[in-house]
């Protein structure tokens, strides 16, 4: 049975910074694609950071670019997501998934499950 669970969410002033985890059990990170999404209030879900499994290459958002630092830990099956200078528009709920199966593409939300449940991430003018 496939988890994925997302923690290490809160609140945060604008310029600050949060590290998420998101701990896998029933696949190993090293394997397969991880890749974190987040939804705002009354927005769809948008693909933040992804990284592949193999030559570990990354993707970040163009929103996020140069904020945001995507890794992976694999003796401890975990991807996390280091967030930097963090913005009011980063408020969302923050979700990783998994994608087990190889694509071109970068960080396409529908590519991926095993949604956790999510972890809130609220940053404050």
């Amino acid at each position: 049975d496939v988890q994925l669970q997302a923690s290490g969410g809160g609140l945060v002033q604008a310029g600050g910074s949060l590290r998420l985890s998101c701990a896998a059990s029933g696949i190993r990170v090293d394997r397969y694609a991880i890749g974190w999404f987040r939804q705002a209030p009354g927005k769809g879900r948008e693909g933040v950071s992804c990284i592949r499994s193999g030559d570990g290459s990354t993707y970040s958002a163009d929103s996020v670019k140069g904020r945001f630092t995507i890794s992976s830990d694999n003796a401890k099956n975990t991807v996390y997501l280091l967030m930097d200078s963090l913005k009011p528009e980063d408020t969302a709920v923050y979700y990783c998934a998994v994608r087990r199966y190889p694509s071109d593409s970068d960080c396409e939300p529908w590519e991926y499950d095993n949604w956790g449940q999510g972890t809130l991430v609220t940053v404050s003018s």
